[in-house]
């Protein structure tokens, strides 16, 4: 079998994050893929060294993501061949994404969306979603990092908080949707646009953030026929198809799947939770090397 290399794009220090990529190293290997794993910020780096590179874990790029968008361009001006695709890394990078898939026909958890916060506009939110508790996120962001839950009526040291962190970056309003901590957050796999597995993500008690890393709870699931349903619906609506994506869903008060997040760049696989993930995703990104190869 002739072996081929793959870098696997990651962070020079994962700290406290907890990653499970190894375990599509044995079936990678047992494919013919000889995997490396690199730092995406190591300028030393030679991308035509590798026939493919993985977008796996370089989870620190919110804060340099300038930076990043320009090693990314850079590995697709080698011979090496970058999954997923580049443009749909340009078109996922920013939330926004979401507001495209609801203009498109997908279910979103209703969204408003700010270049730059004004406190003025800050009392209009809790109005126009008719809610007391609402959800403030930034565009290009990752982790919940400068994500916060807000309630009506806003204190001045709250309100004071905003405007520090959203004054020049752009963000995203949504109401609390009760059934994060109450019920959690469903994250479906798809590898080469089939169905792999499903998890359901729950956050700790008096937290609304459901990644492990702030003491959410991950537990495997069979998800409902309905759910998945919805997450292929979402699919449908993306061009080109990821090679592996990770769809976030939250049931709505009307009971209805709605989506959070499409996560095309790196996400998180959870290829632990399945004894088949690992395979199914190194047999997907295999067979979409070799179909790039014959095109």
């Amino acid at each position: 079998m002739t072996q081929k290399r793959c870098a696997y794009l990651t962070m020079a220090d994962p700290g406290d994050f907890v990653m499970d990529y190894a375990l599509s190293f044995e079936p990678m290997a047992a494919l013919g893929w000889q995997v490396e794993t690199v730092s995406w910020r190591d300028p030393a780096i030679d991308w035509d060294n590798f026939d493919a590179v993985y977008i796996c874990t370089p989870w620190d790029y919110p804060q340099y993501a300038t930076e990043f968008i320009e090693v990314l361009e850079s590995i697709e001006r080698s011979s090496a061949r970058l999954v997923n695709a580049l443009p749909l890394v340009h078109w996922s990078l920013g939330k926004t994404y979401l507001r495209d898939l609801e203009k498109r026909g997908a279910a979103i958890v209703p969204s408003a969306w700010y270049d730059r916060i004004d406190a003025a506009d800050v009392p209009n939110w809790f109005t126009a979603f008719a809610t007391d508790t609402l959800v403030i996120k930034p565009v290009v962001g990752a982790n919940a990092v400068d994500t916060h839950v807000i309630r009506s009526p806003l204190g001045p040291d709250v309100l004071s908080m905003l405007v520090d962190r959203f004054a020049k970056q752009a963000f995203f309003v949504q109401p609390f949707i009760e059934a994060v901590q109450s019920e959690g957050e469903y994250s479906l796999f798809f590898f080469n646009g089939v169905y792999s597995h499903a998890i359901l993500k729950t956050p700790k008690a008096g937290d609304f953030r459901v990644q492990e890393e702030h003491g959410g709870d991950i537990q495997s699931i069979e998800p409902e026929p309905e759910l998945v349903a919805s997450a292929r619906r979402v699919l449908e609506l993306v061009e080109p198809q990821p090679v592996y994506v990770r769809a976030d869903f939250v049931r709505g008060s009307d009971g209805r799947f709605l989506l959070m997040e499409l996560e095309l760049i790196e996400p998180a696989l959870y290829l632990r939770t399945d004894p088949m993930a690992a395979s199914r995703f190194a047999a997907a990104f295999d067979a979409h090397m070799r179909t790039a190869r014959a095109t």
